[in-house]
């Protein structure tokens, strides 16, 4: 009998929807810089310390997820539903965030949007620790 070894970060995106749709929602560490993750449904998941650099997230459901020290940098989140997510220290310098629902999204002093990003029209919440 084989052991799964969840240590090891998810590095494709077949392998994380059959994971997530099998009721698994760590997968933080995952390695998926320029993954193609349009519409998906990540709802819940902890996407913590991922690299999702230049990936491709229009549409997707990310209600709720952590994305704290995530690396968002370039990726295309138009659309994206990011209410209520966590984005801590995340990267998000360059990301497209044209019509991504942030409200209720938590972020920090560290949490780097692209230029001339407004913080409070897009609803989110800067929390003090």
């Amino acid at each position: 009998m084989s052991e799964v070894n969840y240590q090891q970060p998810v590095s494709t995106v077949a392998k994380l929807i059959e994971m997530y749709n099998a009721g698994r929602r760590d997968f933080s560490r995952a390695e998926l810089g320029d993954a193609n993750l349009q519409d998906a449904n990540l709802k819940g998941a902890d996407l913590s310390y991922a690299d999702l650099s230049t990936a491709n997230l229009k549409g997707a459901n990310l209600r709720g997820t952590d994305l704290s020290f995530a690396d968002l940098s370039q990726a295309d989140l138009q659309d994206a539903d990011l209410r209520g997510a966590l984005l801590m220290s995340a990267n998000l310098r360059q990301a497209n965030l044209q019509g991504t629902k942030l409200e209720k999204a938590d972020c920090d002093r560290n949490t780097h949007f692209p230029e001339n990003f407004d913080l409070v029209k897009a609803g989110l919440q800067i929390r003090e620790y």
